[in-house]
């Protein structure tokens, strides 16, 4: 019998590389629990919610910033404003999120990295609409642009903590400023984002 050599033969040693952290992109999509999501908005911060959003400060190149508790929707409806006329830590966050793509590449292809996050998004969007919904319901909001800005941002939370598990640093100390503020929403609140010297937080 006469084998031939198969080009796609090179990239066998690479794909099985990248199946362990196929697996654990899987397994952060499948522990994505929206029991908690939403459930502690304008609650004073605990001492490991304070923790993450100074995580999430200081890692975001803001040390002089402060966590702040917003008390209700229309709070955080008036915070939410505010970041669309103060776009600085938003192009703080793109530098990071640049930086994490480019680590992510160096271990997976784009295919796998497209196929990591769809499925991040899926599992996330199957149960936040519900989910958000009925929390701005409790607190008769019905603002639809906010509770769309509130799915939005839980999002695209989810996606920054996909990828920090696929560029392998969840494991880092203190936590990347993507998977604190992850866990921030993971522990029933909504980081509405930076205003001026302050990180909002319902």
């Amino acid at each position: 019998m006469q084998f031939h050599d198969d080009p796609d033969d090179a990239d066998f040693p690479r794909l099985l590389e990248e199946i362990p952290l196929l697996y654990k992109a899987k397994a952060f999509a499948e522990s994505l629990n929206s029991n908690s999501w939403f459930a502690r908005l304008g609650e004073p911060l605990d001492e490991r919610e304070a923790y993450l959003a100074r995580a999430y400060l200081d890692g975001l190149g803001f040390p002089d910033a402060e966590p702040g508790v917003l008390t209700d929707w229309e709070e955080a409806a008036g915070a939410a404003e505010t970041l669309d006329r103060d776009p600085v830590s938003w192009e703080a966050e793109e530098m990071l999120r640049t930086g994490l793509v480019s680590r992510v590449l160096e271990r997976l292809d784009e295919e796998a990295v497209h196929a990591a996050l769809s499925m991040v998004a899926q599992k996330t969007g199957d149960s936040a609409r519900d989910i958000i919904e009925d929390a701005a319901a409790m607190d008769d909001v019905e603002d639809m642009t906010l509770v769309n800005a509130a799915a939005g941002a839980l999002a695209q939370a989810a996606n920054g903590a996909a990828l920090v598990i696929l560029a392998e640093a969840e494991d880092d100390q203190p936590p990347h400023p993507f998977l604190a503020r992850w866990r921030l929403f993971a522990r029933g609140r909504w980081p509405v984002g930076i205003a001026g010297s302050t990180y909002n937080i319902l």
